[in-house]
């Protein structure tokens, strides 16, 4: 009975192995090249439309992708509408760019009839929108299938501005990036924007003294002081990268060296002795060499990112409307 169980044990393993295999491979560049080959441009040419008439469009798709793959993993599921769906969870809020998914999505049903993806499309939006903001392109695998499933109490597992280096790490590692991933797709937030709500605290209260973050560093806490006054519009927005704020670039992980980062949980980066160092080599003041890294190296992670637990055809669909399931 043991050697039997051993061997089990091991079989299951090589097919648990092999399944992952198979569920990655599930991906691959120019899925719709014959199916649908203009589906690409498609999507490409909506969000340049949008972009052309707000740029901070982009920041919302590519957090929307994000969100998108921590739930149920990159399906699709963030766009359905519903009482109970992810879009209700308070970690949602603020998420915007559905107008852009939805325009994509009703030009390729009226070309490719339930062909492409609302995965799809949000993965290859996200692109788009970085490469739109003077950030790098990449290559999109594509194949994702939609998920029939969407639920708020899921929605808990994303990631918190309140979250030390450690609690990141281990919800990165649950969806099978590492910390490397983690300081690489944060610098996504070198054009995002915040609430004052989120990081307040920091200027105030931050201890039961009423003190401000002694992480901040004193000429930038008198600036967000002024941006976000103690009984000021909590919902009032501030660039995550208040330096360059429409580029994606690497001015972010400099404000974290020094001290100039808005969201604790970004600032914390530079505390922590693994992710200090990757801080330090993308904030490199050395021009055209690690600078050119960041490009590189936030494109891999970014497809490593939307191969979160992709649904194929045996568990996923191709949603007419990207709101509801079909």
């Amino acid at each position: 009975m043991g050697v039997y169980f051993g061997n089990y044990c091991y079989v299951m393993i090589i097919v648990l192995v092999l399944g992952a295999e198979v569920r990655s491979q599930s991906l691959k560049n120019g899925y719709y090249s014959t199916s649908c080959p203009k589906a690409e441009s498609i999507v490409r040419s909506t969000v340049e439309s949008h972009f052309d008439s707000d740029p901070t469009i982009s920041p919302g798709l590519l957090r929307l992708h994000f969100h998108d793959c921590f739930v149920q993993g990159c399906d699709g599921s963030v766009l359905i509408k519903g009482k109970s769906a992810e879009q209700a969870a308070l970690a949602s809020s603020g998420l915007r760019g559905f107008e852009v998914i939805d325009d994509a999505k009703a030009r390729l049903e009226s070309v490719c009839p339930e062909v492409v993806s609302c995965a799809d499309i949000l993965a290859l939006a996200a692109r788009d929108a970085v490469d739109l903001s003077s950030g790098p392109s990449w290559t999109v695998p594509t194949g994702r299938k939609d998920g029939r499933i969407s639920l708020a109490s899921e929605a808990s597992n994303l990631p918190s501005p309140l979250d030390s280096v450690a609690v990141q790490k281990q919800k990165f590692q649950a969806k099978g990036l590492d910390t490397h991933d983690l300081v690489t797709l944060l610098g996504a937030h070198t054009i995002g924007q915040t609430d004052c709500q989120f990081f307040r605290y920091r200027l105030y209260n931050f201890t039961v003294t009423g003190n401000s973050d002694p992480t901040i560093s004193p000429s930038f806490l008198t600036q967000l002081k002024t941006l976000c006054p103690p009984n000021g519009d909590g919902s009032k927005r501030v660039a995550l990268d208040i330096g360059s704020p429409s580029n994606f670039d690497v001015s972010f992980f400099k404000n974290l060296r020094d001290g100039n980062g808005i969201l604790e949980s970004d600032q914390r980066l530079w505390s922590d002795s693994e992710t200090n160092d990757m801080v330090k080599k993308y904030a490199s003041t050395i021009r055209g060499l690690l600078g050119f890294r960041f490009d590189n190296e936030f494109g891999k992670a970014m497809i490593k990112m939307s191969s979160i637990d992709v649904k194929t055809d045996v568990d996923g669909e191709v949603r007419k409307i990207c709101s509801q399931v079909n």
